[in-house]
Formats: structure tokens, sequence, C-alpha cells
């Protein structure tokens, strides 16, 4: 009868004791994302960004409060012109920590990027107009407002697009010209079909 008394009191504390092995401290914690950062950092620098975007993957699943490794991998893949990707883990990262600016700006720049390019082979294609066109418009009014720039510029030389004909203006209407220097020169922006 003691047996079955003192079994049950035996399997308890081996259980306990099992369960109580050496806690994880914060710091060690932090020590260890750090040296995980590092090494990241170290591959991607030797040429292996596979390995860093791995070891940095393992990091985010094994902390899932830390935000950090997920904003590496979307700065990484915005540096290397992987825009999609960049977006994708900006999200990620916005979902552990919702006011993380360079969170926001990594996938706000990345998404714009996107939609230049976008826009810029479509408008090659003569695809661009109807509704796509009136949501590129929207577009660019609602960039020029946020940047508070009468006219968005993009970086790098561009063709002009062409632009339709205009009726002619009956010659009351005309104003001349009062210097050379009122004259405009030619638009090269791809936005500025859109005005």
């Amino acid at each position: 009868m003691t047996i079955f008394r003192i079994f049950p009191a035996l399997a308890c504390a081996a259980l306990l004791s099992a369960c109580a092995g050496p806690a994880a401290t914060p710091g060690s914690k932090l020590a260890s994302m750090d040296s995980i950062l590092s090494e990241a950092d170290a591959a991607a620098k030797a040429g292996r960004p596979d390995q860093a975007y791995a070891m940095l993957r393992t990091a985010a699943a094994s902390n899932p409060a830390d935000k950090t490794p997920l904003l590496r991998i979307a700065q990484m893949r915005f540096d290397d012109k992987n825009y999609g990707e960049a977006i994708v883990s900006g999200l990620q990262a916005l979902e552990r920590d919702p006011n993380d600016m360079l969170a926001y700006s990594l996938v706000a720049v990345s998404g714009l990027r996107v939609s230049s390019k976008a826009l810029g082979d479509l408008s090659q294609k003569n695809g661009f107009t109807g509704s796509v066109r009136t949501e590129a418009q929207d577009l660019a009014a609602l960039l020029r407002n946020t940047l508070k720039e009468p006219i968005v510029v993009p970086t790098g030389p561009r063709a002009a697009p062409a632009r339709p004909a205009t009726p002619a203006t009956p010659a009351s209407t005309v104003k001349p010209a009062s210097t050379a220097s009122t004259v405009k020169p030619p638009c090269t922006n791809p936005f500025c079909g859109l005005n």
C-alpha cells in the first residue's frame, strides 16, 4: 500500500525536476539575437545572402515578438531591389510592432517603386487608358499631396510620353509670350501626361 502512495509522489518529483532546467534570461536571448544578426551580416558580406536569409528567418521564427530579423530581411531585400519580398518582410515586422517607422518606410518606398515600374511598363505598351489611367492620376495626386511637391520627379532620364494633339485655339484667346524665359521646357517626367 505504501508503494502505491510513494510511486505517484516520485513520478511527480521526477517530472518537476525535469522541467526545472536552466532558465533563459532576457540577456542571453538578446546576446544570441545579436550574434545571429552579426553572423547573418557576415554571411551577406561574404556573398552568401541565402545563408543570411535562412539565419534571419530562423531567428524570426524562434523569437516571435522580435521584429529585428524581419526588418533586416526587409532592408536586405530592398537593397537587392527585390521590392516584393521587402514589402512582405516589412509587413511582417509591422505585425510585431505596428509603430515601427522604418518598416512603414520600407513598405511604402518598395510599393512606390513597384508601382512606378509597372506604370512605366504599361505606358510603353500603350495600355495606359481607362480606369488604370484614372487610378494612376489619383496616385500621382496623392504623391504630390504627401510629398508636398507640385511635381513628382523620377530619378534618371526617361523619354517624354506622347501627348495627344490639342484642338486649335482661336486667335483671340492666344496670349503672346512676353519673353523667352516664360517658355517651359518639354516635360520628360512619365507622370506629365497625368496632369
